[in-house]
């Protein structure tokens, strides 16, 4: 009698090109979902490229080629081509040297004066107090306010005679010390510093009182346990720790300068003599005002270029390094 096992059909080995092995795609499939994935992709991405050619490229583009020509916007496109005449008439005008003065000034101001503010600010309101969330939505709603809003309402309390800055200094009995804030070359600068970081002190408060949320509260507890006094721990914990706030911090108010103009504008207009001028209002004046257009072409593009180097020397010296910080700080906790 046979074996069961030996009547069985012995099962057919699979022949090479009989098909594909379960569980191991061909290299065809793997090539048409790695297409459909990056068309998939593409297709999101369209829309948003498609916007930041024509809202961001393409304005820049447009500046930089009217900047090569005397026109004054009208009659269509631009023929009178001059090359690099509105560059040097720019460099050479002491008006342009005023703007990047008076850039400058605020700048150093903003970082001297304002970001500590915001700092020390920001350090008080972590503490446990009461009414705290009270205090914070007092000090950041200005910067609630749109700037032609703050504009308006310190032109009324920095105005020389019925202006409530004024008021305060007769009522105290102060008189000498009244100004026409706005309309005297000594003191409208810093007027306008005080008024830009009344709005904006609020913003920079937040953020770094979110960075000081962020800082594990073991690590001042145990140097207060190894006997570092508040400031101490102020110094050699809290604050570089904070680095990367204040850096981002730092890099907003400078891009933001550059770029100012709204609240100058309807505070003063850059007046008095150009005292109070920025790049923003002198490209403004002379394209809408003078229709300029070829020499207001040529400061936006200087602006532009200012704000790239910075971004990009920002990027490469500052973000690479709190970035790569970060990822050695995770790597470390693994």
């Amino acid at each position: 009698m046979t074996h069961p096992a030996l009547t069985e059909r012995p099962e057919k080995r699979a022949q090479p090109g009989a098909g594909p092995r379960p569980g191991l795609p061909r290299a065809a499939d793997r090539r048409r979902r790695r297409l459909r994935g990056l068309a998939t992709i593409a297709l999101f991405l369209l829309p948003a490229l498609v916007l930041y050619g024509l809202l961001v490229l393409a304005p820049i583009a447009i500046a930089a080629y009217t900047s090569l020509f005397r026109w004054n916007g009208l009659g269509g496109r631009p023929e009178d081509f001059i090359g690099f005449d509105n560059f040097t008439r720019l460099f050479a005008s002491d008006v342009f040297h005023g703007d990047l003065r008076n850039g400058l000034i605020i700048i150093v101001l903003s970082l001297t004066i304002q970001l500590p503010l915001a700092l020390g600010l920001a350090l008080l309101l972590n503490q446990r107090m009461r009414g705290r969330a009270v205090y914070r939505l007092m000090f950041f709603a200005p910067y609630v306010l749109s700037e032609v809003i703050t504009g308006v309402l310190f032109s009324l309390i920095l105005s020389p005679e019925a202006g409530l800055a004024n008021q305060i200094l007769r009522a105290v009995g102060l008189e000498e010390l009244e100004r026409a804030w706005l309309a005297d070359p000594s003191t409208v600068l810093p007027a306008l510093f005080l008024v830009m970081t009344w709005k904006y002190f609020g913003f920079y408060m937040i953020l770094f009182l979110a960075g000081r949320q962020s800082i594990p509260r073991e690590l001042g507890e145990a140097a207060a346990i190894d006997g570092a006094t508040p400031w101490k721990q102020f110094r050699y914990v809290t604050l570089p720790l904070l680095g990367p706030t204040v850096r981002i911090a730092a890099f907003l108010s400078i891009i933001g300068t550059i770029q100012l103009f709204d609240l100058v504008w309807v505070l003063t207009a850059g007046g008095p003599d150009h005292a109070s001028e920025t790049m923003a209002v002198t490209m403004f004046q002379f394209g809408f005002k003078r229709t300029q257009i070829g020499y207001a072409s040529a400061i936006s593009v200087v602006m532009f270029v200012l704000s790239m180097i910075f971004a990009l020397a920002y990027l490469r010296f500052v973000m690479r390094r709190d970035t790569r910080g970060a990822v050695t700080t995770m790597g470390d906790h693994r």
